[in-house]
């Protein structure tokens, strides 16, 4: 039995800035409701019920159109939450499923209809072992890679970016868009020029990767306003911001202490450090969502 997940903070901070007309929350998670859609019976942690609705309220909450929900992994390979809102919010929504090695083809065109434009993988490891239950590997990437590519979809990886010094090159060959979740996950601690964040920005440098600058509550030695996250999230930025996007993680699993959910608000309010102008925000937050997850235009 799994210690239930505290619910996001009903209020947080104003959002400091005007976000642009299309922005992109890029990564969230919706649950339930869990008459239709359970949640696996085995599981690292239980979040509360969120379905498609909570998640447009939060979007509507920031000023923030569009968003992309990712099937986590306390679904298992259920991905039928994330289905359903995306027949609800058709326009505003793009979805991430998690597959099984044997996903037919008229599903995989199923969900492209639905508007599922990629697919997760958890290669997340502390000290060689799975930090999270359920979620597929890599076995199952090669596996469905050629009918992804033949779809246009990306692969979304939950990595630590040490270790894509070593997994990179296996990733690479496969042919599709990569989308490195959460900053590669790097704690702050081990700074920008540890081999694995290197290793990161070269890959999105050189176009061969995506990252979303999200998952700064999670990386960060601090508290708010974690500061110690920005070197981070510019060094991607640097590398090549045509290759990156934002989101906010919403409703913020695996937190069990109320002082360590974070702010929503605040969150927003990071990219006024991170993207200081108009333009920088525009590509960020509207034209590399709307190109990663194929949104329709204009918003």
């Amino acid at each position: 039995m799994t210690r239930p997940c505290l619910p996001p903070h009903d209020a947080f901070t104003p959002v400091s800035f005007a976000l642009p007309p299309g922005a992109c929350d890029s990564h969230a998670h919706v649950f339930g409701p869990f008459d239709r859609f359970p949640l696996a019976e085995d599981r690292s942690y239980t979040p509360g019920e969120y379905p498609g609705e909570a998640f447009i309220a939060h979007l509507d909450r920031l000023g923030l159109s569009r968003g992309v929900l990712v099937t986590g992994s306390a679904s298992g390979t259920d991905n039928g939450a994330v289905l359903a809102a995306l027949a609800q919010y058709p326009e505003r929504l793009r979805g991430i499923a998690v597959p099984q090695a044997d996903t037919s083809d008229a599903k995989l065109d199923r969900w492209h209809a639905a508007g599922i434009r990629g697919v997760r993988f958890n290669l997340f490891k502390r000290d060689g072992h799975a930090v999270y239950r359920n979620g597929v590997g890599i076995e199952v990437l090669e596996a469905l890679a050629p009918r992804l590519a033949e779809r246009g979809w990306h692969a979304q990886i939950w990595i630590h970016a040490p270790d894509l010094i070593e997994l990179a090159p296996r990733l690479l060959r496969l042919g599709l868009p990569l989308v490195i979740d959460h900053m590669g996950r790097m704690a702050a601690s081990r700074g920008i020029d540890d081999p694995g964040f290197r290793t990161l920005c070269r890959l999105v440098a050189e176009g061969k990767a995506w990252t979303k600058i999200s998952g700064a509550d999670r990386n960060t030695g601090m508290d708010l306003p974690y500061a110690d996250i920005d070197p981070f999230a510019i060094a991607l930025l640097q590398a090549n911001a045509e290759r990156v996007v934002w989101g906010t993680d919403w409703p913020h699993i695996n937190y069990f202490e109320a002082q360590q959910v974070p702010d929503d608000g605040a969150l927003v309010n990071l990219l006024a450090r991170w993207l200081p102008d108009e333009a920088q925000r525009q590509r960020v937050l509207v034209d590399n969502p709307a190109a990663l997850y194929d949104f329709p235009s204009p918003v």
